[in-house]
């Protein structure tokens, strides 16, 4: 980690303020006498600035996707014109980024200019944009010269920029050093190497990266670039090597060309990285002192040092030929001591021999090595498959891991490599049983592979370099993403032009991906200059679209504030996916995936399995009845969310949790779960199972609205013969209720599949929740009785409750909740609680005998499902003792006291759910006495008089309900809603957010705008046009360029029309209920217009493409 003392900020371009950067090495300071070109006055400066300011632009950019060093993000930097004529841009490349970026640039008048990148340097940190000259109108303004020769120790200097997101600030300051090292940043992202800095106290911060520092005559004689975070120090790169790249560019075009003509700038590599040490280091590092003479008297006076080697890079010119400590003499003959010169020398004998004249431990080595292109070892173009972007080593992070350049590198591991646990930065080694050194034998791969496969891949980490690690990789069920595309680099235009990374005729796009569109019959395999060779080849191309990276609910930029990224808790089961999540670090083989081996063992191994499985548990010492019984009826559940589909406000994509088997037949078994280990449909579930050694998948086909629990569906065939035989579904007992002080059995399971019981008693068999909303509303059980125990295993252990018999009386489940500390803090925390079993056996009752619902397709046979009528009203119990308080009468009293003489309560109306049939009927503080004169003491109550309206024909669906209000009794019709147990199926991806009906947790606050329901925004994705423009998570979209959005259908219908490149503006409510004006630009080419749907006709997920741009796949 290094000393906290030795922290710079890196001013990445967007550059939200405040990012944690590392540094090496202590800073010196050189007092030197000040220059002649000090003696400036305030009217040259004055002068100078007014020249300067207006070629100074704020550069916002945005990453569409992570890509080498850098992640997905938007952000604001600096750049300056370096020629007018031509329209080019000078800037930082952690700017103009590796990968795809979209920027614009702003001038001093405000003008905004779409920018291009045209170059970024391999290694050191500038590059270019180009923009239009001719549509900047309103502004005077001139080039900035470079002058890399000026820059000398003492001289005063300005640096003009966009520090600290201000549009224009000047700060100034005197150029202490010119023989900084590079200053280094991260060690897994771009660092500057092989060159020196210029050191000022200049004071930078974000958002001035790319800002030109100026002498009195208004000359750029350094690019600012970095600052130290915990002082004043500021570092600037010198321009000597910018000045050469644009000497190429401006010899390829004499004025501005809407279609840039490409222009390769040489630049060569020995993929060695030198520092300079002075005289004394070297002789301790074993220079002879007649080298040192020679040394001295071929450079000038002001030397103090040599090059010496730092790293070498595996399989470069320089390895095993190179060490660490190799004292640089001469190349081809000449003295070399400086960075400068060294550059210059191989930038001039790319793909030439050179000859390095080294000191070793005191020895005299000479060394003939071939100049590598660096371009070469420079990706340009990367593969995307389930939201992955996976890309060759470059050079850059092959130096800060050592490894070799050109191997398969994850970027961003997207939905399915994150759902196996392979973490950003891993490296490739191994898939399917098959070595891969290169993306095309990936891809080959992957393309035998069909949907719902299983496979082992093994990858290696720069954080555990010697040991490979095996996890299971899962092909997407659902068409969670867009095909698998292959992104290069088109630097005449600035995009990445994507194109399909298999043929039409593929396992993995029979399996379900329709979305080819245009690219169906263009070619899929790799460019010549791709070929696998161990590294990536000369000219190479780079980038990406249609997936998703990463995802956000915050409603603001967390660039700018702390970024949870679904973060969870310690003590949660809501975990993320660690590097390696397999038990013992080995692949098991799936059972359910391997038949011809399953089948072979069956015939050898039925009668140990069955012999194991129903006597492991009755071979345990302190085993009660109960445990054994139930043990082959529990499952465990492991639960992926994609974050293209995380709805509703689902706090984490991963969960755990244990569910209980409660039907199991030839046809179907069903399990049901709690609603915090299964939170919405839009989810990958895998099952394994106590009784039987297999994990398979599971559907979710039942969500209760209200309640909290979700019922999952498993093919039992899966499971085999022996396997289906073992398993079993636990007997349900709802009735009679469990009282206070009855013993019950809680049964689970450990992570390892370990059953696990105690005796316990009820403290309380009817415990009201009450759960406050979420800072983003999310599902929270309401109107619900819980059972408490006097002892449990903690908050993290879920399972069932059962009599001595093994009957299931409640499921022991997961409840979600927020606690909430001042204003600004809150930390997501879980309680487990007993769900009476009663509401479960009522659906599992009428999903087998035949519901009246919408059919959904469950392994292969369509069955209608339940729908649940209920009344959308959130109530609340109040003991009567404060019900007297409010006015109830004593009638009432007695004959709530005389129905129930536990609960002593009266439910009181908490609030109705915003759109509901009850919201404009019942108010906050109403209390509900009686329903069709029958007195109301509990939600059970209400639940039962809702399940009686659908026998009868006549009401139109409405409870008579007696309320007492204000001191009155009042009779009212209220009207009842009925809901599907499917959850939200229905979501848009517009310029990178999600949008959806607003689904009941938010409509539980009991506010939707006035102009209508509109879409809600529930997330957005890093890189995307709304992060660019602000469009945030937790509001509505109400208007798009004047027209109404009441639904999703409408805004599909406005979102079609809408053109690539075009701004919209956009009118939003927040949750807050302040209204809102934006403006956006669409970007079709990498933020196509998509939607998700479930179809259960399939019970598949299907994507479809609303709004594209025809040469590109999304």
């Amino acid at each position: 980690m290094g000393d906290p003392l030795e922290r710079l900020g890196l001013e990445v371009a967007a550059a939200s303020v405040g990012v944690d950067s590392r540094i090496k090495g202590d800073l010196c300071m050189e007092i030197d006498p000040p220059s002649r070109e000090n003696l400036a006055t305030a009217d040259d400066w004055r002068k100078a600035l007014n020249k300067v300011v207006p070629a100074v632009v704020v550069l916002r950019t945005t990453a569409c996707r992570a890509f080498d060093t850098e992640s997905a993000a938007a952000s604001y930097a600096t750049g300056f014109v370096v020629d007018k004529r031509r329209g080019i841009i000078l800037t930082n490349r952690h700017v103009v980024k590796p990968g795809p970026v979209v920027a614009e640039a702003m001038f001093l008048n405000r003008e905004e200019v779409p920018v291009h990148p045209i170059y970024r340097d391999p290694v050191h940190d500038f590059g270019f944009f180009r923009y239009d000259p001719s549509a900047i109108q309103f502004l005077s303004y001139e080039e900035i010269p470079l002058a890399p020769e000026v820059a000398c120790v003492g001289l005063e200097i300005r640096v003009v920029g966009n520090d600290s997101g201000e549009k224009v600030s000047i700060l100034a300051g005197t150029l202490a050093r010119l023989d900084r090292d590079a200053p280094h940043y991260k060690k897994d992202g771009y660092n500057d190497f092989n060159t020196f800095y210029v050191q000022a106290a200049s004071g930078t911060k974000g958002g001035s990266s790319g800002s030109p520092v100026i002498d009195w005559q208004g000359r750029a004689v350094a690019l600012n670039a970095g600052s130290k975070s915990s002082s004043a120090s500021a570092f600037f790169l010198p321009l000597e090597r910018v000045v050469r790249a644009l000497s190429f560019i401006q010899k390829g075009s004499e004025t501005y060309e809407s279609k840039w003509k490409t222009v390769s700038i040489p630049r060569g590599t020995l993929q060695v990285t030198f520092l300079h040490k002075g005289f004394d280091e070297t002789r301790r590092l074993g220079l002879q002192s007649e080298t040192e003479q020679i040394v001295r008297h071929a450079s000038p006076a002001s030397e103090t040092g040599m090059l010496v080697v730092d790293s070498v890079v595996p399989g470069g010119p320089g390895y095993k030929h190179l060490e660490p400590g190799d004292v640089l003499v001469c190349v081809n003959g000449e003295v070399i001591t400086q960075f400068l010169k060294l550059e210059s020398l191989l930038d001039d004998s790319v793909k030439e021999n050179v000859e390095l004249e080294i000191e070793r431990g005191g020895t005299s080595k000479k060394l003939v090595l071939l100049v590598q292109d660096l371009h070469s070892i420079t990706p340009d173009y990367f593969f995307e498959v389930s939201g992955a972007v996976i890309h060759p080593l470059s050079y850059q992070q092959a130096r800060n891991f050592c490894f070799h350049c050109g191997l398969v590198y994850v970027a961003e591991p997207g939905y399915m490599l994150f759902r196996a646990g392979v973490p950003r930065h891993a490296i490739m080694k191994k898939i399917a049983g098959e070595e891969i050194s290169c993306i095309e034998e990936l891809i080959s791969v992957l393309a035998k592979l069909s949907r719902v496969a299983r496979v082992p891949l093994e990858y290696i980490s720069y954080m555990d370099r010697h040991r490979r690690k095996s996890v299971l990789i899962t092909v997407d069920c659902h068409e969670w993403y867009a095909p698998p595309q292959i992104y290069t680099c088109d630097d005449s235009t600035g995009l990445w032009i994507a194109r399909p990374a298999f043929q039409p005729d593929s396992l993995f796009l029979s399996s379900g991906f329709k979305d080819i569109g245009n690219l169906a019959g263009q070619p899929v395999s790799l460019p010549e200059e791709h070929a696998c060779v161990g590294r990536v080849h000369q000219d190479n191309n780079k980038e990406l679209a249609g997936g998703i990276t990463s995802m956000e609910t915050n409603n603001e930029d967390v660039s700018e504030y702390a970024s949870h990224h679904n973060a969870s808790n310690g003590g949660l089961k809501k975990r993320r996916l660690e590097e390696d999540l397999s038990a013992n670090g080995s692949v098991v083989n799936d059972f359910s995936l391997n038949e011809t081996r399953e089948t072979k063992l069956e015939k050898s191994m039925q009668d140990e399995v069955l012999m194991d499985n129903q006597g492991a548990t009755a071979a345990a010492a302190n085993a009660s009845v109960a445990e054994r019984v139930i043990e082959p009826t529990l499952v465990m559940f492991e639960v992926h969310v994609p974050p293209a589909c995380m709805l509703d406000g689902v706090h984490s994509q991963h969960f755990f949790g244990t569910g209980v088997i409660i039907h199991h037949s030839q046809d179907i078994g069903l399990v049901a779960v709690d609603k915090n280990t299964v939170a919405i449909s839009a989810s990958d579930v895998m099952l394994s199972f106590a009784a039987f050694p297999v994990e398979i998948p599971g559907e979710v086909v039942f969500l209760h609205p209200v309640h909290n629990y979700a019922l999952i569906s498993y093919d039992p065939s899966a499971l085999g013969p022996v396997g289906a035989s073992v398993v079993c579904a636990a007997e349900l007992l709802p009735e009679p209720a469990l009282h206070r002080g009855d013993s019950v059995y809680l049964v689970g399971l450990s992570r390892s599949l370990q059953a696990t019981s105690r005796k316990s008693v009820v403290t309380n068999p009817c415990a009201a929740l009450n759960i406050g909303s979420a800072d983003c509303p999310r599902y929270r059980a309401t109107n619900m009785e819980v059972i408490e125990l006097d002892t449990d295993f903690g908050s993290a252990f879920s399972g069932v409750l059962t009599d001595e018999q093994g009957r299931v009386q409640a499921i022991w489940g997961s409840f979600s909740t927020q606690l909430k500390f001042g204003c600004n803090t809150s930390e997501d925390h879980q309680f487990v609680r007993g769900i009476p079993i009663y509401a479960i056996s009522q659906v599992l009752d009428k999903i087998l005998s035949g519901a009246n619902g919408p059919p959904l397709l469950i392994n292969g046979v369509k069955r209608p499902m339940p729908l649940v009528r209920i009344l959308e009203v959130e109530l609340c119990p109040t003991l009567l003792s404060k019900a007297r308080s409010f006015g109830l009468s004593d009638d009432w009293i007695q004959s709530f006291v005389k129905k129930d003489l536990v609960r002593r309560q009266v439910l009181r109306v908490k609030g109705c759910l915003a759109g509901s049939k009850a919201e404009n009927l019942l108010e906050q503080g109403d209390m509900v006495l009686a329903i069709n004169k029958e007195p109301v003491t509990c939600f059970r109550d209400i639940e039962n008089a809702c399940q009686a309206l659908d026998t009868v024909y006549t009401n139109d669906g409405k409870l008579h309900m007696t309320i007492f209000r204000q001191g009155q009794e009042i009779d009212l019709f209220v009207g009842t809603d009925v809901r599907d147990g499917n959850g939200t199926t229905h979501a848009i991806n517009w310029c990178g957010c999600i949008v959806q009906d607003p689904h009941p947790a938010v409509r539980a606050l009991g506010f939707l705008p006035e102009e209508g329901h509109g879409v809600y925004v529930t997330r957005w994705c890093h890189g995307s046009p709304v992060h660019r423009y602000g469009l945030y998570a937790l509001q509505w979209i109400v208007e798009v360029n004047g027209k109404p959005i009441p639904n999703l259908d409408a805004f599909v219908d406005v979102t079609k029309e809408l053109k690539h490149g075009e701004f919209v503006r956009v009118r939003t409510v927040h949750l807050n209920g302040k209204p809102r004006v934006l403006t956006l630009k669409q970007d079709l080419h990498y933020w196509p217009t998509w939607e998700m749907r479930f179809d259960p006709d399939t019970a598949i997920w299907h994507r479809n493409v609303i709004k594209g741009l025809d040469f590109t796949t999304v």
